[in-house]
């Protein structure tokens, strides 16, 4: 959507902050030997409090209120009571949800407890490389550009990306356009981004994987080729100048 009063800004923020929130402390109340079900039922009860719908149940009919992918899982993990967490396990967490009408999308990986697998340099890189890529994103600069920054940052810090997997426009839904805001360089895509527009920009940031494949349960994406994929993600509006970070209660850059 592109905002138009301050009436919708204010909507964008208040749904912003309801599912920045509810990712900070889902990322806190995670533990060593809870299962994912647990944390996302906590996730759904934060969202509730706050009068907020789940975006992917309200869109999709998932199976969740929120993502829950763990280790080699790429997105869109299903919580489940069978899959228990574990010290030094690659979480990432993606909340999205609709509040008044409005829609916002965030998300992040982060190690749990003690780093034991060495997963740090992989979440450090994809934190960074998505500020990096905010940083660069103002009214008129391409977003292949944008995308080519990011496949040239994770490059530079010897990982992949995942080319299939993009960020988009939010606002009034929770998936609209620019549809695809892709972690790598299209040179087909001539969209550039807009003044007062809404969008989820997200990195996708590999071990050895550069696609993501839907498993058989019709929702978990894994890698094509194995590995880890660290995700984070705001909800932003353009500017002329520096991006309008909109999540950024959710503090994944901390």
């Amino acid at each position: 959507m592109s905002i138009t009063s301050q009436s919708e800004l204010l909507g964008i923020q208040k749904v912003s902050e309801a599912v920045g929130i509810t990712l900070k402390k889902m990322r806190a109340y995670a533990q060593p030997g809870m299962p994912t079900a647990e944390l996302d039922e906590y996730g759904g009860s934060l969202l509730k409090e706050m009068g907020a719908k789940s975006a992917p149940k309200l869109t999709y009919g998932f199976p969740g209120w929120t993502c829950i992918s763990v280790n080699q899982e790429v997105a869109h993990g299903i919580p489940s009571t069978k899959k228990i967490l574990r010290e030094g396990d690659l979480v990432n967490i993606d909340v999205s949800a609709e509040l008044d009408g409005f829609w916002a999308d965030n998300g992040g990986s982060f190690v749990l407890g003690p780093d034991l697998h060495q997963h740090a340099p992989l979440v450090e890189a994809s934190q960074r490389i998505l500020h990096k890529a905010i940083s660069r994103i103002r009214s008129g600069v391409r977003i292949a550009d944008i995308g080519r920054v990011i496949e040239t940052e994770a490059k530079k810090s010897g990982f992949r990306v995942i080319k299939n997997l993009a960020g988009h426009g939010v606002g009034r839904s929770l998936h609209e356009a620019p549809h695809e805001i892709l972690n790598c360089y299209d040179s087909h895509n001539r969209d550039r981004f807009k003044k007062n527009s809404v969008v989820a920009v997200e990195t996708f940031i590999a071990t050895h994987s550069t696609l993501a494949r839907e498993q058989k349960d019709g929702w978990t994406l894994k890698g094509n080729r194995g590995g880890f994929v660290a995700q984070h993600e705001h909800t932003i509006v353009v500017t002329d100048g520096e991006a309008m970070i909109m999540t950024e209660a959710n503090e994944i850059w901390n």
